[in-house]
């Protein structure tokens, strides 16, 4: 017994580093991830085996690097039910996040390149049940509407100033990308659901949330699609919130009325000395109901709250 009797709503490891093979399409890959793992303790259990984490690590990840690959979030699950059955625990929580290689093609010279993003699963198992999450993180470009809108204003008194007539200047304004701040962008995209998605899929959604992709590798036609696309679209680090679970919704329509959804997006200015971030969650049926035009509620399903299990 501990000498004090009160349970611990959290309690174990992070920063574990293990090789994990996961599966992707019809495809597998062994790659390096980082795991977290905690347990919520019974006020009559003294603590975790602490030393015995990396060994029941090992015991759950065995059977998914020697045999069949599963998906990150389905090695989260299986991690967790693996904890609470060996530590004997009320509840524990898994969060793996993988650094995964995307083979593509630069938008206009289709070279070959290798992007790295984050794919993310989070699991929460008790001795009866389990839930899970499927994530990613990737990058893009942010170009900042409100700066753009200053410099167009600018640009259209000067060409007035200087003899063009006003529809002119619109049409020209209108065909000429208008210089900007840009913003790199960090986005973030957590599905909560039973449904097996394509975490590809998901990259995709983040990365076209944000005014333009970003790549390791480009040569000049290239960058140039991609600094004219940025500046074509520019958004807020509110837009991209919103785009991403609108998307969302829109690309999975299966998902059910009490899946969970979360968007983050954090943007690294360049003209202060601070980084904005914008943020939503919320169950799909509350996001569904405010997407069709139902009042927004001002309390929102936190990560926490819908992982909680009995």
């Amino acid at each position: 017994m501990p000498e004090v009797a009160l349970g611990l709503s959290r309690a174990g490891v992070r920063g574990v580093a293990k090789a994990i093979r996961l599966r992707h399409g019809d495809s597998e890959k062994l790659i390096a991830a980082e795991l977290e793992c905690t347990v919520d303790l019974d006020p009559r259990q003294k603590g975790v085996h602490m030393s015995r984490f990396p060994e029941l690590f090992e015991e759950a990840i065995e059977q998914v690097v020697i045999g069949e690959a599963l998906l990150v979030e389905q090695l989260a699950e299986h991690i967790a039910a693996h904890v609470v059955e060996r530590q004997g625990a009320l509840r524990a929580e898994v969060r793996i996040v993988a650094r995964y290689p995307l083979e593509r093609r630069t938008p206009v010279t289709e070279l070959a390149t290798q992007e790295l993003v984050s794919i993310i699963g989070i699991a929460a198992a008790s001795r009866t049940a389990t839930r899970r999450i499927v994530g990613v993180e990737a990058t893009g470009i942010n170009a900042c509407p409100c700066a753009q809108g200053l410099v167009r204003a600018r640009a259209a008194g000067r060409l007035e100033e200087a003899g063009f007539e006003e529809d002119d200047v619109d049409r020209i304004l209108d065909l000429v990308p208008i210089a900007t701040h840009n913003q790199r962008g960090r986005g973030t995209l957590l599905v909560g659901t039973e449904r097996p998605l394509n975490a590809e899929t998901l990259v995709d959604l983040v990365e076209s949330s944000m005014s333009a992709p970003v790549f390791g590798l480009l040569k000049r036609p290239d960058e140039l699609f991609v600094v004219e696309h940025a500046h074509l679209r520019p958004r807020f680090v509110e837009d991209s919130v919103r785009v991403a679970l609108r998307d969302t919704l829109e690309r999975f329509p299966e998902l059910s009325d009490a899946d969970f959804l979360l968007s983050r997006q954090v943007n690294l200015e360049t003209i202060h000395d601070h980084d904005v971030v914008a943020e939503r969650f919320g169950t799909v049926g509350a996001l569904r109901a405010e997407l069709a035009g139902a009042a927004h509620g001002t309390r929102h399903t936190e990560l926490a709250e819908w992982l909680r299990l009995p």
